[in-house]
């Protein structure tokens, strides 16, 4: 066994049943007794996840002897004392059978785990440095599986972990422990370099991704975020693990490395033209969890430094974070040209439809938001449109509006780009940097610039208060409209299919729907005596005016109710972005240049 404070072997044992038997050996225990827990959440998903709730066995030895092991609270294990101070290590197994970014998956097929799911930290020791032996299942049917992980093999160990090599890895801490998520399987692999930095791409799943187009994409994405925050890039190596399956999307974010879930169909095929919709999601979310390298990994909220992973730590700030990490990511692929400058200003105005179409945006500022986020945001249900704002998508906007701003006030000598790599140079670039507090991106704006900002942060964090974001675009000959998407009169309601029936899924506050009685979960059944199908719900809607009265008959739970409804206006909740005259240098030193297919675009526009 190598010499090292800590050291566990993570092994799946039991594909069939999904369990991984996971041995931690800590060398010097505490003298009284030694406690162990497992994370309650990871970052960057905050929510309570009680990951310890899928240990299903668990037991502690010394000397090849039983340890007694009494479990204190849900998430934390006591050891008694071992003889001399023997080491100690403890034997357990993690049922992993959650296909996310966040948790453990095992199947035949592959093995996925992030470190807050397996590794229980010894309590005291969390600064120790550790070696992690990376074990492929039992049986010739795994002989191909490889591994992928950022995490550095343990060079000068007898075991060492060759590059995808099952072996030793080693660890500065725990928190770097937890840091580095794992996949093992026989998955597709390719490599690039940005910078001077190794990048690679590991895909799970059955697919028929074009990897030369995937990995020339990503190079040129990832060499524009490292020149924007400036080089050398903070991490040694970077690896993009991807899951592929039917439907899915999500991504999380760590120091040098990120977790994907996709769809098969929103990865590049061979002989693909431009960028259709599924690649360009795909491709944001990439950009996404690549600025999270810096933005929020590196630069963090001061309440995360360091983490407290026993229970919820609170911040005001995720709007800053995540919101302003959305701004960028899309816009990343913009200045790239990955996507062109019409696809871009397409989702800004999905995003502005997002939050203008929310009630909850008058109810929730994006501070409280944030700070809820441990019960709101991870827990949505059918009232959550009305009470809360989404600070993913307002936040961008916010940091769209701060960018207008800035560059408007300062004739293009400050921009949010600036302010961004102030932090990374005061907050991020040093390990042993401070968090930033709450008035620190205030602060800082308002040095860079010159402009008071006291007033744009109150009223776009602090207040319920709408962004004006039509005025604010104006010096930049863009113009912003607003429309209804269609003719049909409004009940104010989002539903979902129930095999041939339509069922409520949410409510809007004053809506007609809401002042006539009808609440999330009811079932329709009829309109005007007329039955209601998924085919034929708005076709009915459609053949009424704004201010006729129909009556609907719904189920709610077994009981048939009758409600008559004031139909209304359609919503104007669907905006477009236009560009004005061309030349403009405020727009130009925003977006950048424009070529041939932008001046097109540009002159449909302004006729339109």
């Amino acid at each position: 066994m190598p010499a090292a404070p800590i050291l566990y072997r993570i092994q799946p044992s039991n594909v069939h049943a999904h369990l991984f038997e996971i041995r931690c050996t800590l060398r010097n225990p505490a003298v009284g007794g030694q406690g162990f827990a497992l994370p309650a959440w990871i970052p960057g998903s905050y929510m309570i996840r009680d990951f310890a709730r899928h240990v299903v066995a668990i037991r502690a030895e010394s000397s090849g002897q039983a340890l007694r092991l009494e479990k204190i609270d849900k998430q934390t294990w006591q050891a008694a004392a071992t003889k001399e101070r023997r080491p100690l290590t403890l034997i357990y197994q993690v049922y992993a059978w959650d296909l996310s970014v966040r948790a453990a998956h095992l199947d035949q097929s592959h093995a996925f785990y992030n470190g807050t799911s397996v590794f229980l930290r010894p309590l005291g020791h969390e600064h120790l440095p550790c070696l992690v032996d990376i074990q492929p299942p039992r049986g010739k049917a795994f002989a191909h599986w490889r591994v992928a992980t950022a995490l550095a093999p343990a060079s000068g160990e007898k075991g060492c972990a060759e590059p995808h090599g099952f072996g030793l890895y080693r660890a500065a801490d725990y928190d770097e422990l937890i840091d580095h998520p794992v996949e093992m399987g026989s998955f597709a692999h390719a490599a690039f370099t940005a910078c001077g930095v190794r990048h690679e791409v590991a895909i799970s799943g059955r697919h028929d991704a074009d990897l030369n187009r995937l990995t020339h994409d990503l190079q040129r994405l990832c060499e524009w975020q490292i020149r924007f925050f400036g080089e050398p890039a903070p991490m040694p190596a970077y690896l993009f693990l991807i899951t592929a399956v039917g439907e899915a999307y999500g991504g999380l974010e760590h120091r040098a490395s990120t977790a994907l879930l996709c769809s098969r169909d929103d990865l590049p095929y061979a002989g693909m033209r431009g960028t259709p919709e599924r690649y360009r999601a795909f491709l944001g979310l990439c950009s996404h969890e690549y600025f999270h390298t810096w933005n929020v990994k590196r630069i963090k909220p001061a309440a995360f430094c360091p983490y407290q992973l026993e229970a919820e730590t609170y911040t005001t700030l995720l709007w800053a974070f995540e919101g302003f990490t959305s701004y960028y990511d899309d816009l990343a692929l913009l200045r790239c040209r990955l996507i062109s400058r019409k696809q871009w200003l397409d989702g800004l105005a999905t995003t502005i439809d997002k939050v203008q179409r929310a009630p909850g945006r008058h109810v929730q500022t994006l501070a409280e938001a944030s700070f809820d986020a441990w019960t709101k945001y991870y827990r949505p249900d059918e009232n959550t449109p009305n009470a809360s704002v989404n600070y993913y998508a307002k936040g961008a906007l916010v940091a769209l509006a701060l960018d207008l701003t800035l560059r408007a006030g300062t004739a293009s000598r400050v921009s949010l780009d600036d302010v961004m790599r102030t932090l990374w140079q005061r907050f991020g670039r040093d390990a042993g940097s401070p968090g930033i507090e709450d008035d620190d991106l205030q602060r800082i704006a308002e040095e860079l610039s010159g402009i008071p900002l006291a007033s744009f942060f109150t009223a776009a964090v602090q207040s319920t208060d709408d962004l004006a974001l039509a005025d604010l675009l104006k010096p930049f000959g863009v113009r912003l409209t607003h429309s209804a998407a269609s003719a049909t009169p409004q009940l104010g309601v989002d539903t979902a299919d129930a095999g041939d029936e339509v069922r409520l899924t949410t409510v809007y506050s004053d809506s007609p729907a809401q002042i006539a009685g009808l609440s999330a979960g009811d079932l329709l059944v009829a309109l005007d005596g007329l039955r209601v199908t998924p085919h034929s719900f708005e076709r009915l809607l459609g053949r009424r005016k704004a201010g006729q009265r129909v009556e609907i008959l719904a189920f709610r739970r077994d009981e048939l109710r009758v409600f008559s409804v004031e139909l209304a206006a359609p919503a104007a909740d669907r905006h477009k972005l236009h560009v004005g005259q061309r030349g403009n240098a405020l727009r130009r030193a925003w977006l950048g240049r424009t070529d041939k297919h932008e001046r097109s675009t540009d002159h449909g526009d302004r006729e339109k």
